[in-house]
């Protein structure tokens, strides 16, 4: 049997795509994530969206807050299922405290990135960053159509 290569994509359970369009990425982390039972049920059918959420920092913890998780339509649970509950984000002292710190300056804040499995464990990847203004969204976008123009351009100069 061969192994599997790590970083395929299969990891992945959610992104927040809006996040590179909205931020300017400064710090990232991963964090462990404080899950039930169903919730890693509904993350393993892909039933997860990161859209909207953001992280809390509050009495020296970090906690996700906004995340969607749809729970799984089954017959016979005995748990109340509350798809947007407030989730732990697991984190050393040292990095919550940095956290603190960048977040206290003016215009950053601190959102998840992305929802992926490491072995058996959900891990998420919080950021520190700091919101665009209107005109650097435009620059960026600029950039991006520049850089598929040129794509085009050298795939049609190599056929």
């Amino acid at each position: 049997m061969s192994k599997k290569k790590p970083g395929t994509s299969s990891s992945t359970i959610a992104l927040n795509k809006k996040a590179k369009h909205e931020y300017h990425i400064e710090d990232r982390f991963e964090a462990g994530l404080s899950l039930l039972g169903w919730e890693v049920k509904s993350m393993r059918a892909g039933k997860t969206q990161l859209t909207d959420s953001y992280v809390l920092l509050k009495d020296g913890e970090a906690w996700l807050l906004g995340t969607h998780i749809t729970p799984l339509t089954t017959a016979s649970t005995h748990v109340i299922a509350d798809p947007t509950r407030t989730r732990k984000l697991l984190l050393h002292a040292k990095e919550i405290a940095k956290i603190v710190d960048s977040v206290g300056q003016e215009g950053r804040t601190c959102i998840p990135l992305a929802l992926y499995w490491k072995k058996n464990k959900v891990k998420c990847e919080i950021a520190l960053v700091k919101g665009k203004k209107l005109f650097d969204k435009r620059a960026t976008e600029k950039e991006r159509d520049w850089n598929r123009q040129k794509q085009r351009v050298l795939r049609e100069a190599n056929i």
